[in-house]
C-alpha cells in the first residue's frame, strides 16, 4: 500500500497525498542510470579489447599528364596518383565518410580539391584508389611558378599528396564516433616539361597519418 500524508484542519475535510508516483520516477531514473553505465563499460571494455590502429597509406605511382603554367599567377595540370591504403587491425573495420585530396608544391594547392568515394575497408585489407586531378587554373603565387620552372628543368619536382576526411571504426556491432584523418604524402618526382605519362618516383615517398 503506497504511502500517504494527511493534512487536515477545521475549515474542510483532511487532504491526503501519496508518494507512489515520486517512487516510481525515482525507480526509472536509477534504472537508465545502470543501464547507461553498464553500456559504457561494454564499449569501452570492447574499444580495448579490440584496440584500432590508424591505416596505413602509400603512393605506388604517379602520372603527369601536364603541367602548365600559362601566367605568372595560374597553374593548370592533368596528373593522377595511385594510393594503396591498408587497414592493419585483425577485427576492426574502417570506414571514411567523408574523403577528399589535392597535390601541393612548397605548401601551396595546385589542383582543386578532389571528393572521393565513402569508403568501408574489412579487417586486414587493401584498397587502391587512383584519382585524376586537375582540368582548371588555379591561381598562385609567383614563387611557386617559378620555383616549378627552376625544378621542371632540374627533372626533380617535390610534390606532397593530401587526403583529409572522416573516418569511424567498427568492432562487432559498436561503431566510434566519427574521427577527423589528415594524410600527407610527400615524394619526389623525375619530371620534365617535355614528359607526359608515368613519371619515375625518386625513393620511397612517406605518407603520415594523423588521425
Amino acid at each position: 500500500m503506497a504511502d500517504q500524508t494527511c493534512q487536515c484542519n477545521l475549515k474542510g475535510p483532511c487532504q491526503c497525498s501519496t508518494h507512489q508516483h515520486n517512487r516510481s520516477r525515482l525507480s526509472l531514473w536509477t534504472f537508465l542510470g545502470v543501464f547507461i553505465f553498464l553500456a559504457g563499460v561494454t564499449a569501452l571494455t570492447v574499444w580495448l579489447v579490440y584496440r584500432p590502429h590508424k591505416p596505413h597509406f602509400a603512393v605506388s605511382s604517379v602520372s603527369i599528364y601536364s603541367l602548365n603554367m600559362s601566367t605568372p599567377s595560374f597553374i593548370s595540370t592533368n596528373m593522377q596518383f595511385t594510393i594503396i591504403t591498408h587497414n592493419p587491425n585483425s577485427r576492426v573495420s574502417i570506414y571514411y565518410d567523408h574523403f577528399s585530396a589535392y597535390v601541393s608544391y612548397h605548401n601551396q594547392a595546385i589542383t582543386t580539391e578532389v571528393e572521393l568515394q565513402p569508403l568501408f575497408q574489412d579487417p586486414h585489407s587493401t584498397v587502391v584508389m587512383s584519382p585524376i586531378f586537375g582540368g582548371g587554373d588555379v591561381p598562385v603565387s609567383s614563387d611557386t611558378t617559378n620555383g616549378l620552372v627552376v625544378d621542371e628543368n632540374y627533372g626533380v619536382v617535390a610534390l606532397r599528396l593530401v587526403l583529409l576526411g572522416e573516418l569511424r571504426w567498427k568492432a562487432g556491432v559498436f561503431w566510434s564516433r566519427r574521427y577527423g584523418i589528415y594524410v600527407k604524402c610527400e615524394m619526389l618526382v623525375g619530371f620534365k616539361e617535355d614528359c607526359a605519362g608515368q613519371v619515375p618516383l625518386l625513393g620511397n615517398p612517406e605518407c603520415r597519418v594523423d588521425v
